[in-house]
């Protein structure tokens, strides 16, 4: 059987494993305050660019939004966010459940569009029972999108300045923010991005670590006390050097680009097997999420040699289907699978 359900299957990159095995009886103190975690965070700032970039760990995605979200906001406050957004459908009211609505637009291609922001805060601004309502105040944005879409510098910029007056802050989850990276046709750079939003995230569960992510606020001004936050949700690793080890190797010798750019290789590599066999994709992603629309009967017949996702309910005859890969897919899966996708039924 050939995996390509999701980028997180496998434990880590080897070189990972083996640092962690090298320094597994160093003692060190615990909560991130250690030399590895220092020493991680100096190297992302080097590659952002910005030495004042406040940079914390936690586990996952979902807590990392959680806690970023649930930390900028106060009171009544609310999040915008496309309706495919991983925070509005993935994430089992995790955001809800810190008190604070997400208000959803409709996505396009799982992008925002900043037109559509500034509509809905014109209406919003000009309705007179907004104290009412719950108040926009932050944009979460993904790179990639949850489709494989990705925003361009100049959507992203219009995003920022559509945020900027109507004083929304702008937060992007990056858990495969290195596949969006290194993607053909990209035109995002690390130095855009933490200029362009107030927080985001390096994802390191999608892209060879076992478990961690990588927030970075512009500055610490955004979350005065961030550490204690984290400490009082319960998201805080008591042996945080785990977490500074993983993302130390990761950006030591271009580890994190080189594995994501591997990732990009193979789904290329893997829409090429379903074009050439007549498949139509759902979408156009340029990154390692791959959607197609299958047969029911094509689908039935793959599940037999490969696990991939259903995306949404199944149709009456076909249906859109996803496949992920990742920085441990190797060329002989895709050769396999193109092994046993027979040609689109006439």
């Amino acid at each position: 059987m050939i995996h390509f359900d999701s980028d997180y299957m496998e434990g880590a990159h080897p070189r990972i494993m083996e640092r962690l095995c090298e320094t597994n009886l160093t003692q060190n103190s615990g909560y991130g305050t250690d030399p590895y975690t220092e020493n991680a965070k100096k190297l992302i700032r080097s590659l952002l660019g910005n030495d004042s970039a406040d940079i914390h760990f936690l586990v996952g995605g979902t807590q990392t939004n959680a806690t970023v979200i649930g930390a900028v906001l106060h009171g009544a406050d609310a999040v915008i966010a496309a309706d495919t957004a991983h925070i509005n459908v993935h994430e089992a009211g995790a955001i809800e459940a810190t008190g604070h609505k997400v208000i959803t637009l409709p996505g396009r291609d799982g992008k925002l569009d900043a037109g559509d922001i500034e509509t809905y805060m014109q209406a919003f601004r000009g309705d007179e029972n907004w104290i009412h309502m719950s108040n926009p105040a932050l944009v979460y944005i993904s790179f990639p999108t949850e489709y494989g879409t990705l925003y361009s510098l100049k959507e992203l910029e219009a995003i920022g300045d559509v945020c900027r007056r109507y004083d929304l802050k702008l937060y992007m989850d990056g858990a495969r923010l290195g596949y969006g990276l290194v993607a053909e046709g990209n035109d995002v750079s690390l130095a855009d991005i933490v200029r362009i939003c107030d927080a985001f995230y390096i994802g390191g569960t999608k892209i060879g670590t076992l478990l961690g992510e990588a927030v970075v606020l512009r500055n610490s001004k955004l979350i005065p006390h961030f550490f204690s936050y984290v400490k009082r949700i319960g998201a805080m690793l008591a042996k945080g050097r785990l977490l500074g080890i993983q993302f130390e190797t990761l950006f030591t010798d271009n580890l994190y680009f080189e594995i994501s750019r591997h990732g990009v290789e193979m789904a290329m590599k893997l829409k090429e097997v379903f074009l050439s066999k007549g498949y139509k994709p759902a979408v156009d992603s340029p990154t390692n999420q791959q959607f197609f629309i299958l047969p029911n009967r094509v689908i039935d017949h793959l599940q037999q040699y490969a696990t991939f996702e259903l995306w949404g309910a199944r149709g009456e005859t076909s249906s859109v289907v996803r496949f992920v890969t990742s920085w441990a897919t190797k060329a002989e899966d895709i050769s396999a699978l193109a092994a046993v996708l027979p040609a689109m039924p006439a």
